[in-house]
């Protein structure tokens, strides 16, 4: 085993193999690529009749929510079925280091990531009229932000479960604190100084906040700013991912 060394050749390997197993599960490709779209719909629909264009107000905190949530979910239960199975002790006692597992899983579900923002951005912009002051493709940009961070949060919690609804289980604890204080229902600022405090020290914040730039002032500096902190969060969940993956499984 190479411990936490990393060679391409096999981190792109695992890549490989993880996207074929997915493209073999129908299921979880509906759940990756139908399932945003349908909500950010559902969001319109909900809204329709209602004056005060609520889904230019909401809708685009919610493109960064779904991908986000939708990404940690499919990645924590889909890495720790990994685990379970003893496929991931069998992949360690191979010349294949921690960070090719890991690495290799981020790679292919930050393609998936990729393909799901884009189509959840061209059905929010192209067919429910999101109207974006900032340029499109970097709302896509941001998009892809979140949902590579919701990947990299899901492989981090998964090396603490030991069964796939202890992977569910996280979510009230690493993902709904984040859609309550991100700033998608009460502006951050307005918020009592100690939830503000909190809100400051979690990435979801950040990408609500470059979404709702995009859509606002449209400072492309200012969104910029806070995909780099996204992608902060998302290079230390794989860090620490990386230290607490365990070769054997319980």
């Amino acid at each position: 085993m190479n411990g936490s060394l990393m060679t391409p050749r096999v981190t792109l390997a695992v890549a490989g193999r993880v996207l074929t197993q997915i493209r073999r599960d129908h299921r979880t490709l509906a759940m990756l690529l139908v399932v945003p779209c349908v909500l950010i719909t559902l969001l319109w629909w909900m809204f329709e009749d209602i004056p005060g264009d609520l889904f230019d107000r909401f809708g685009p905190g919610l493109l960064a929510m779904f991908p986000f949530v939708v990404m940690f979910l499919v990645t924590s239960v889909t890495t720790l079925r990994e685990r379970s199975s003893g496929t991931l002790e069998r992949l360690l006692t191979m010349p294949l280091g921690k960070l090719d597992f890991l690495l290799g899983y981020a790679i292919a579900f930050g393609l998936l990531a990729a393909a799901q923002s884009i189509l959840a951005v061209a059905v929010s912009v192209g067919l429910l009229g999101l109207d974006v002051q900032g340029p499109v493709w970097l709302l896509g940009v941001v998009a892809v932000a979140d949902a590579v961070l919701g990947t990299a949060l899901g492989l981090l919690v998964s090396a603490f479960a030991t069964t796939e609804f202890q992977a569910v289980q996280f979510m009230p604890a690493f993902v709904l604190p984040q859609i309550l204080l991100c700033g998608l229902f009460v502006p951050r600022e307005a918020m009592p100084d100690v939830l503000e405090a909190v809100s400051d020290v979690l990435p979801m914040s950040y990408a609500v906040d470059a979404m709702q730039e995009l859509v606002g002032a449209a400072d492309t500096a200012e969104v910029w700013r806070n995909v780099l902190v996204v992608a902060g969060f998302a290079l230390g969940a794989l860090a620490l991912g990386a230290a607490t993956l365990r070769r054997r499984t319980p």
